[in-house]
């Protein structure tokens, strides 16, 4: 299908040629037609499917059939969860509806107001930004949500998992009951299932995602390390690979995420770390040079992470695996995109990552395959997860950890003499 036949603007199909796109993609083929007629939407799409065009361009269309919105009062609102993937869709925004006279703003907080207050000052059509700094415009009165026609609450399931779940409540509380809601998510669970039940009616459901990593052209491997220092060698050595041109590496904590990025300047590399405790100019700063080619390695928290649009990046490297399963299909989607290849890399260390590691293989259906590096294999397997058992006694609870070794009742160990509780 060509976006000719999906009828929308030829101002807006123009501008989405010029930015090199012929074809649109499942997602878009399937949302952009409900979008249109003006239908309640809840659709599910892996990361890197084009999810952000597929309410973008329709909203575009739309907008454009209309006449504008009031000052302050907007015809659209999009909900995202990061002030980096609310940037990428006022981009997207932009680029899409720059042959069109739609007027956007982007509203994210770290940053000044006074810009903020004088876009809201004027007639607006579209105000992309993150629930926090929404709210204090809508408790200020610099924002009007009373004849709001769209909310589009993107990456929701990124949204209720960083805890905005009431924030984006008092919003939509702030909106006409008669608008269109659309929700766009990369996973689809009981909590977001839950929220789209309680902002909608009679929903169009579109899914296009699935648990298993849909995106063919990634090469997915896994390297065994016995300890922090470990990780770290191998990560250097992966660095000097001449094959890995950029790459998106993943800390568990915003220290570490500090720490790995020193540690790889040290030995020459072009790295910067990318966390929330920084301010929205540094990111952007640091968004920039990764663009320009000034960074090639940047490490980055999950939340910091959510929203990087960077072309060529051809490694996604897990220093730390992540807390949830679904959250690797988040995190691998940044590379092989476009139908490129992309190579992504893992490391797993101790009985902890053996059940993340576990609970990942599960979730995306496949088991990863092993590598090592000449020089730096591991000195140990990967630990078995401990197994925890529950025991009761009458008036209270207890819990018990068992080590993998199954002792009789009366048998002596190292700890005393084990004893059953019945």
């Amino acid at each position: 299908m060509s976006f000719e036949k999906l009828k929308l603007n030829p101002s807006i199909i123009k501008a989405v040629k010029k930015c090199g796109y012929e074809r649109p993609t499942a997602i878009q083929e399937k949302a952009i037609p409900q979008v249109l007629g003006a239908r309640n939407l809840v659709a599910s799409a892996n990361t890197g499917t084009g999810k952000t065009a597929a309410f973008v361009l329709p909203i575009l269309h739309r907008l454009s059939q209309e006449g504008r919105g009031g000052k302050g009062a907007p015809r659209v609102l999009i909900l995202s969860p990061t002030r980096e993937l609310a940037e990428q869709v006022a981009d997207a925004t932009r680029r899409y509806g720059r042959f069109l006279n739609i007027r956007s703003t982007v509203i994210l907080g770290g940053v000044s107001y006074g810009p903020q207050f004088k876009a809201l000052s004027r007639p607006i059509d579209v105000v992309i930004g993150t629930p926090g700094r929404l709210l204090d415009h809508l408790e200020r009165g610099s924002l009007d949500l009373s004849r709001l026609e769209i909310l589009v609450l993107d990456e929701a399931d990124r949204m209720l998992d960083m805890g905005f779940k009431r924030d984006v409540e008092r919003i939509t509380r702030a909106t006409p009951k008669k608008r269109q809601t659309l929700l766009f998510t990369a996973t689809m669970d009981r909590a977001t299932s839950s929220l789209a039940d309680r902002l909608m009616t009679n929903p169009v459901h579109i899914d296009v995602a699935s648990g298993k990593v849909t995106v063919d052209s990634i090469c997915q491997r896994i390297y065994l390390a016995d300890s922090l220092g470990h990780k770290k060698r191998l990560l250097r050595h992966l660095a000097s690979d001449k094959a890995l041109k950029r790459a998106v590496i993943f800390s568990a904590t915003k220290r570490g995420a500090e720490e790995i990025a020193r540690d790889l300047k040290r030995h020459g590399h072009r790295a910067a770390a990318l966390h929330g405790d920084m301010s929205q100019a540094a990111r952007s700063r640091t968004m920039a040079s990764m663009r320009r080619g000034k960074v090639r390695l940047l490490v980055a928290t999950d939340v910091a992470a959510r929203g990087i649009d960077v072309s060529g990046i051809s490694h996604v490297i897990n220093f730390d695996l992540p807390q949830a399963a679904h959250d690797y299909v988040h995190r691998i989607g940044r590379t092989g995109r476009a139908g490129a290849e992309g190579i992504a890399i893992s490391f797993a260390s101790g009985s902890k990552d053996a059940a993340q590691l576990k609970a990942i293989e599960r979730f995306i259906g496949m088991r990863i395959k092993r590598k090592t590096i000449e020089g730096l294999e591991p000195k140990r397997p990967l630990a078995a997860p401990l197994k925890t058992t529950r025991s009761f006694r009458p008036g209270r609870k207890k819990k018990r950890f068992s080590f993998g070794l199954k002792k009789a009742e009366g048998q002596k160990s190292r700890r005393g003499t084990v004893r059953i509780i019945k």
